[in-house]
């Protein structure tokens, strides 16, 4: 290890963070292209060849000419699993669009209740059948 000066370690750490960078923005390239439905399959045959065929000027002209509407995919499509998440959760917390949700209905019945307009009896007998 006495031959490789600590100058050498840090130039080839330089280089290892620069290439993994490189494919990482190779990758987010590539797969901008496949996400972009405005544009026609010969559009993206081209600049999935022009980017892998001359990777460097490819991608350098890829994210010059389509770099900002790269930023909106990415905003459309972090939105669009957002809302996907928040339905899946309000699915799962069983409150619904169709407001059938087990939580809801024993909320209506405690207040219900609590106004006075169902007795203790009437209460649990509906609760037991909403729970079943």
């Amino acid at each position: 290890m006495d031959d490789y000066p600590l100058l050498n370690l840090f130039w080839t750490m330089l280089w290892l963070f620069l290439w993994v960078m490189w494919f990482f923005l190779l990758f987010k390239v590539v797969t901008d292209i496949f996400r972009d439905h405005g544009m026609s399959g010969w559009a993206k045959a081209g600049w999935l060849v022009l980017v892998l065929l001359l990777p460097y000027l490819g991608v350098l002209v890829y994210l010059i000419a389509r770099g900002p509407s790269m930023a909106e995919r990415d905003a459309k499509q972090m939105k669009q699993s957002e809302e996907a998440f928040q339905a899946y959760v309000r699915k799962a917390a069983g409150s619904g669009a169709g407001g059938g949700g087990s939580v809801d209905e024993l909320h209506k019945l405690s207040a219900l209740k609590d106004k006075g307009d169902l007795t203790q009896e009437e209460f649990d007998r509906a609760k037991q059948k909403i729970l079943a």
